[in-house]
């Protein structure tokens, strides 16, 4: 466990990783049309069975430690874990700034046969879209949120950072929780990471491999491109190519992000399994967070 004041953070399997979205009330027209363009196949990219069984105990556990009844999944994607939550008994809402990603989340709830509202929104404008939602249940506070899929690197800027927790803090009761999952860039840049492990996908005679690398760019920036290569039924592959650009979110800057937009206890893993965070070997660092409240120090 790596503290500072209280910190907490968990690896993610990096198959997953990628997944969100940035806005920049944070708004980002170049980041969206990445997820618009792999919302048919995201599914495909991603073992959610595998996936799920591997991080629901964690994320449960950690849901516990404020009661949590009602959960917000922001950059939700295709919706699997709000799907996963709602089947466990979760009011959830999934929120995601790709309207194609949003409606894939739909369908999935509906295939599923369990109650979970997808609402279009960015960070940054969480507050307001949630508010505007005709649909019962979505508007109001939360117990817990949750930004998976290393999502928030996807807040280019040191202001879009704070625009995007502040969001988190206003649509959380206070004393609510917040789980991010992001790589460790502190390894990844102290390395010059640039490939992740390829995923493959068959479904009869169709085949799927995706391929993920990072480009370092002299700005700090990193430009995360996906390859898909489709073998289809007749013999025949096809290639994709998308990009969208990432910050690489540090550590030390994450917390004191954090801190800033009124968040304590705050602590981390180095694994999704509850190991100690190492800035220099671990694979990831998800954070866990509390909204400030009063009642702490009554």
């Amino acid at each position: 466990m790596y503290r500072t004041g209280q910190i907490r953070a968990a690896n993610e399997d990096s198959s997953a990783a990628d997944r969100g979205r940035r806005n920049r009330s944070v708004s980002v027209e170049e980041e969206v049309p990445l997820y618009d363009a792999l919302s048919d196949d995201y599914d495909r990219f991603v073992n959610w069975e595998n996936r799920l069984a591997y991080e629901m105990p964690f994320i449960e556990r950690t849901l516990c430690e404020v009661d949590a009844r009602r959960v917000l999944d922001a950059a939700c994607g295709t919706g699997m874990h709000a799907i996963e939550l709602a089947r466990r008994g979760y009011k959830v809402v999934g929120a995601d700034l790709s309207a194609p990603m949003i409606e894939r989340a739909k369908e999935n709830a509906a295939a599923a046969g369990v109650e979970a509202h997808f609402v279009v929104a960015g960070f940054g404008e969480l507050v307001e879209k949630l508010a505007l939602s005709e649909v019962e249940g979505v508007s109001g506070q939360f117990d817990a949120v949750l930004c998976l899929g290393n999502s928030l690197p996807h807040a280019l800027g040191a202001e879009d950072l704070g625009d995007a927790l502040a969001d988190f803090a206003a649509v959380l009761r206070p004393g609510g929780l917040l789980l991010i999952q992001n790589r460790n860039f502190d390894a990844v840049l102290a390395r010059r990471e640039r490939f992740m492990g390829p995923e493959f996908h068959r479904e009869g005679d169709r085949e799927w491999l995706f391929v993920r690398f990072y480009d370092f760019n002299l700005d700090g920036t990193i430009t995360f491109n996906m390859v898909v290569l489709r073998r289809h039924a007749d013999g025949k592959w096809s290639q994709q190519v998308e990009t969208t650009e990432l910050r690489p979110l540090i550590y030390s800057e994450l917390i004191a992000s954090l801190t800033a937009a009124g968040f304590t206890d705050i602590v981390c893993y180095g694994d999704i399994q509850g190991a100690p965070f190492d800035p220099e070997s671990s694979g990831n660092l998800i954070t866990v967070a509390k909204k400030f409240s009063t009642k702490e120090f009554c």
